[in-house]
């Protein structure tokens, strides 16, 4: 029941070779497709990735269980930004981003910007899965309340993409914004429930110390989505739609909440 600092630190440099292979192939798969929107899709690999390497360090029931919910969250999540990026251009803020660099060095530029600042991020938001590899404490009540926090945050992710995909399936509502289900509650189902995803790892996490301290990263996880890469970034260009800022009245952030009464 005792945390091992020699196993942490080869905990560390394991998760870390993981990110450093998954980098490289990103940054293949990226010069092959000509587009930086690929490390979307490979976001959700790196902690799959993590979760499975460090059994190599740690074998145990916690580690195990991390890196099972780890891995079937990040494989859903890849296999829904495939499908939604297949046979699309690039994603219209990795673009506008690139726009003032010169062609010849975009790819470098998108290396150094984007796959390596998101290997390091995922790296740093691993620590859950790092930390709980060098203890041995058995898995107890607090572990299994993290899995049914994890297993909220995944149906609430995976419910609110199928909803907004078999939205836009119907050509009919072609140009409407999407306000029906989940997406009635909150303007961001999917953000909400990746943050969610996420406080589920750290609880099991938090079960054996220090795995407590590793808090920073559900908040930094958070933040991003709330803050960041996620729901600001992308409603600035929602905002440009006509309707989304009447639905932004109505509809919560990113809590779920129930609907505001429409203004009369």
């Amino acid at each position: 029941m005792t945390f091992d600092a020699g196993r942490f630190g080869l905990a560390l440099l394991v998760s870390a070779l993981a990110v450093v292979v998954l980098v490289a192939v990103t940054a293949w798969w990226s010069h092959r497709a000509g587009k930086v929107a690929v490390v979307d899709v490979v976001w959700g690999l790196f902690f799959a990735a993590i979760g499975c390497s460090l059994l190599v360090v740690n074998p145990g029931a916690r580690a195990l269980l991390l890196a099972v919910l780890a891995t079937v969250w990040g494989v859903r999540l890849a296999t829904h930004l495939w499908a939604r990026a297949r046979g699309h251009e690039e994603d219209f803020r990795y673009a506008a981003m690139l726009a003032s660099v010169p062609p010849e060095r975009r790819f470098a530029y998108a290396v150094k910007r984007f796959f390596v600042t998101q290997g390091v991020i995922a790296w740093i938001i691993a620590m859950p899965l790092t930390v709980a590899a060098a203890t041995n404490r058995p898995v107890g009540v607090v572990a299994w309340l993290g899995v049914a926090v994890w297993a909220i945050g995944l149906g609430f992710e995976a419910l609110g993409d199928a909803q907004l995909r078999r939205f836009k399936a119907d050509p009919a509502n072609k140009g409407k914004i999407m306000d029906r289900g989940l997406w009635s509650w909150t303007r961001h189902p999917n953000y909400f429930g990746d943050a969610t995803v996420w406080w589920g790892l750290f609880l099991v996490s938090a079960e054996a110390w220090p795995g407590i301290l590793t808090v920073l990263s559900p908040l930094a996880m958070t933040y991003f989505l709330v803050f960041r890469t996620g729901a600001r970034l992308l409603e600035k260009e929602m905002a440009k739609r006509p309707g989304y800022r009447e639905y932004m009245e109505r509809t919560s952030g990113f809590f779920p909440l129930p609907p505001r009464r429409r203004t009369p």
